[in-house]
């Protein structure tokens, strides 16, 4: 051991004033944006860009608190306009930027316990309150399964990614058909969103037209982190009971919050060997998806055998 933490570099790349883009991050870490990107969703549970973006507005909250201006803390956050950051700044902490006060908490949700700590430095909460193993590995290994299925299918034609290879097909029934490999995806991505909007109280999103795979791998490493931090708030306020009265839906309806992420995984597994059903339609070459094999390659084991 040299005593180097390549994951602190790597952060610290990310992080750095004056990196904005992804190859800027990269070549700072001397790292593939490919590389930078895999390693941190691996072992940060974020990607590279998320992260920044979050940090980036966690400091603009603050920047607020203390009686910055929006257009002060738009520019210091790498926005190009107040509207954008303004429309982003909402969606983080639902409520406009404007309405900021000394009460506001400028911490929004992590997967990793990482948080800006003013006035120019970083936060890492203590993570002794973790979920069980169980549910960390049955979450973390969908998200990163969801992930590795997107990056697959961009390496699909246009006709292979939007064929109906499944004609009829529909899995919940408000959800309407699922006859191809954009489809199953979009409703892989886009039941998180939902979710997410009805816990954290936004927006119910729109449902985008033909969003392409790079789109969908976007909006899932936005989503991914988000719909981490939640259940492990969940898990750490014994919250597992606890009631979300969904005024999103019409009428009104009430779910319990450990059925929620049971159907969650539920529909996630279902929808992620339909992908690979597809994939091999297509001709590609796709693994199994066991979360077995994924917990050996996150710990660097070797392959075992089989049971007998």
């Amino acid at each position: 051991m040299t005593g180097r933490d390549r994951l602190r570099e790597l952060l610290d790349a990310v992080l750095d004033e004056d990196n904005h883009t992804l190859a800027e991050m990269a070549g700072d870490a001397y790292a593939s944006p490919f590389h930078l990107s895999r390693v941190l969703s691996r072992d940060a549970g974020e990607a590279p860009v998320a992260m920044r973006r979050r940090v980036m507005l966690e400091r603009a909250a603050w920047q607020l608190r203390q009686g910055g201006s929006v257009t002060d803390a738009a520019w210091a956050a790498g926005y190009e306009s107040v509207e954008g950051f303004s429309r982003a700044f909402t969606r983080a902490f639902g409520r406009v930027p404007s309405s900021v006060d000394a009460s506001t908490r400028h911490w929004l949700p992590a997967p990793n316990g990482i948080h800006f700590h003013p006035p120019t430095s970083l936060w890492v909460e203590s993570t002794e309150h973790a979920l069980n193993a169980l549910t960390e590995q049955l979450v973390r290994h969908g998200l990163d399964d969801t992930r590795h299925l997107i990056e697959v299918a961009k390496g699909l034609s246009d006709e292979d990614f939007h064929a109906r290879r499944l004609p009829g097909l529909v899995v919940l029934q408000w959800d309407g058909p699922e006859e191809s490999v954009q489809a199953v995806l979009d409703h892989l991505v886009g039941t998180l969103e939902v979710w997410l909007a009805s816990i954290e109280g936004h927006d119910l999103p729109g449902r985008e037209e033909d969003p392409s795979a790079a789109r969908l791998l976007e909006r899932h490493d936005a989503a991914a982190p988000r719909w981490l931090a939640v259940v492990r708030d969940i898990d750490r306020r014994g919250g597992w009971d606890d009631r979300l009265i969904d005024a999103l839906c019409e009428p009104p309806e009430s779910f319990v919050l450990s059925s929620v992420v049971a159907h969650v995984l539920t529909y996630s597994a279902h929808r992620r060997q339909l992908v690979r059903h597809l994939l091999r339609s297509a001709g590609t070459d796709i693994d199994t998806g066991d979360p077995i094999d994924w917990l050996r390659a996150r710990r660097g084991d070797t392959p075992g055998g089989t049971p007998c």
